[in-house]
């Protein structure tokens, strides 16, 4: 019965592959447009084999894990910070709310006048879209811990680094890695447009270029490899969660 859990996630997406390919095969869909499944998988294939997809796919997945780990330690250290101190959350707070009321992605073009068309201007916006998410849960994990918790840490005379590793930190960790988890989605769609804007490599530059040349076999494989990575992106969070929040072991599997 475990075993078919397994299987369940998977059954919508397989039966939309195949209702996806018998509609290419019997000419519902037109294939210059729309390219069945196997002509993806063929383009991958030979994308593969040049080495142009793997390169592109690389660059893309530094990309994104250098600015995740820029933002989320800034967000991080941030919530933290204002969730402990009262000082910090009066002079930061304010501050970092009207900043993440700004549309980050508009922010593309300042960014590239800032930063140029390398890899800072695509790294940082990365990291300002991340930031947010774990900022919040952070602050909202740490200022939401049960204070009957905390009371009792202050029964015991914890000092204050024992009560945050034994009582805060644990206390706020599923908020934190709820922050992580959708982290993660803004991270990639804050790379698929910074990459498709003055970028000579990564998987938003294929989808440009593909896109110029109207392959649209080419652009459905870019497509299909975000989805990937985002999924992939997503069960490395959900193990994350699984892992480090064995004691809320009903909650998780929920």
């Amino acid at each position: 019965m475990n075993k078919l859990k397994k299987f369940i996630p998977w059954i919508i997406p397989v039966l939309l592959i195949i209702f996806w390919q018998l509609s290419a095969v019997v000419g519902i869909l037109d294939t210059k447009v729309i390219p069945s499944p196997l002509q993806v998988i063929q383009q991958g294939i030979k994308l593969t084999k040049n080495g142009t997809l793997p390169k592109n796919i690389a660059v893309s997945l530094y990309r994104a894990t250098l600015g995740f780990l820029l933002g989320g330690s800034i967000g991080f250290v941030l919530g933290m910070a204002n969730a402990l101190s009262t000082l910090s959350r009066n002079l930061l707070d304010s501050t970092i709310q009207m900043i993440r009321n700004i549309p980050h992605l508009a922010l593309l073009p300042l960014f590239i006048v800032w930063f140029g068309i390398g890899e800072p201007a695509k790294v940082y916006l990365v990291a300002l879209g991340v930031m947010f998410p774990i900022y919040i849960n952070t602050y909202n994990g740490i200022k939401n811990v049960s204070p009957d918790l905390i009371e009792m840490g202050q029964l015991y005379q914890l000092s204050r680094s024992k009560m945050f590793k034994k009582i805060i930190f644990p206390g706020a960790l599923p908020s934190i890695l709820v922050g992580v988890r959708y982290a993660l989605g803004v991270m990639w769609t804050t790379l698929i447009v910074a990459e498709t804007v003055n970028a000579k490599s990564g998987l938003g530059y294929m989808a440009t270029d593909a896109q110029n040349f109207a392959n649209t076999k080419t652009l459905i494989l870019v497509v299909v490899m975000y989805a990937i990575l985002g999924k992939l992106s997503d069960s490395i969070a959900k193990f994350l969660e699984e892992e480090l929040l064995s004691w809320q072991v009903g909650e998780v599997k929920a």
